[in-house]
């Protein structure tokens, strides 16, 4: 049955993406450690000599998931002066790869709830910190261009000298871009849970407060983004990751600061921030919190 404290109808749906709607920590783990693993043996080099200078480039390039990586490592660069890294180390990438693709899917009952909301009418809005490339290539291979309406991210880090996208790409451009949902960036070092960009996007949307669920996996960052801003909040707790083991090693080559690995450590101790709803199981468990389409 409907909680009794929902609105009557909700008309807009904003979700969160990595770990709301698939499980961005395992593709992540896989990939980033086969490719970890892959170094530490082929070089000699240790794990945590590697680990430090990889999360100094992910915080300088404000991410975790940086393409160029290997070639900005200073002890490969040490190794190998004057190599074209990627090249040396083409196996490893091609096991990160493999590793990627066998893990990448969406968890079970989200592709059929966001078919449910369209079919209702319902306006779905997705909102993510991951940069744009990776978002939209995600949303492209998982079916949900079309069935998200909208895409907020930030926009791509910058290339290294000499690198431009033309270069890069094999493929015409349109092969690289979403068909038919809308893609918009958000400004430059605006995180969750800012609520700026929420509140932006559902003033551009036009649509009551109390008509619009918020939905992800973060505590620290959804959840409490969506209750500053007064809309129905609804926790993702199936994603929730911090307790898993392969968590540790995103915290130590994260583009995160040392304050937001504490902060996030310090909510997965205790609950800081109650969400309102809850889904436990997948984000199937929605359709019946509240009623849903015009």
């Amino acid at each position: 049955m409907p909680d009794e404290k929902a609105p009557t109808r909700i008309t807009l749906v904003v979700t969160d993406l990595d770990n709301t709607l698939w499980d961005w920590l395992e593709t992540w783990y896989a990939s980033f450690n086969a490719l970890l693993q892959y170094l530490v043996a082929e070089t000699g080099l240790s794990q945590q000599v590697l680990e430090g200078e990889i999360r100094t480039i992910h915080q300088r390039r404000g991410t975790s998931e940086y393409s160029y990586l290997l070639n900005e490592i200073p002890s490969l660069q040490r190794l190998h002066p004057d190599e074209d890294l990627a090249t040396r180390f083409q196996d490893g990438i091609h096991r990160y790869r493999l590793a990627r693709k066998a893990t990448s899917k969406l968890y079970p009952g989200v592709i059929e709830t966001l078919k449910s909301l369209k079919e209702r009418g319902v306006t779905i809005i997705g909102y993510t910190e991951s940069l744009a490339y990776h978002s939209a290539s995600r949303i492209k291979k998982f079916g949900l261009d079309g069935i998200i309406d909208t895409l907020y991210s930030p926009r791509d880090h910058d290339l290294p000298n000499g690198v431009t996208s033309a270069t890069l790409r094999s493929q015409p451009s349109e092969y690289y871009e979403l068909r038919i949902t809308k893609h918009k960036h958000t400004a430059k070092g605006v995180l969750k849970p800012d609520p700026s960009v929420l509140t932006a996007i559902i003033q551009e949307a036009g649509t009551p407060p109390e008509q619009v669920v918020y939905i992800g996996d973060s505590l620290m960052k959804d959840v409490a983004m969506a209750q500053a801003v007064d809309v129905n909040d609804v926790w993702a707790r199936y994603g929730v990751a911090h307790h898993r083991a392969e968590y540790d090693l995103l915290r130590r080559v994260s583009h995160w600061s040392d304050d937001d690995v504490e902060r996030e450590r310090r909510i997965a101790r205790g609950t800081l921030i109650t969400p309102t709803h809850t889904l436990n199981c997948g984000m199937g468990e929605l359709l019946s919190i509240f009623k849903f389409g015009a």
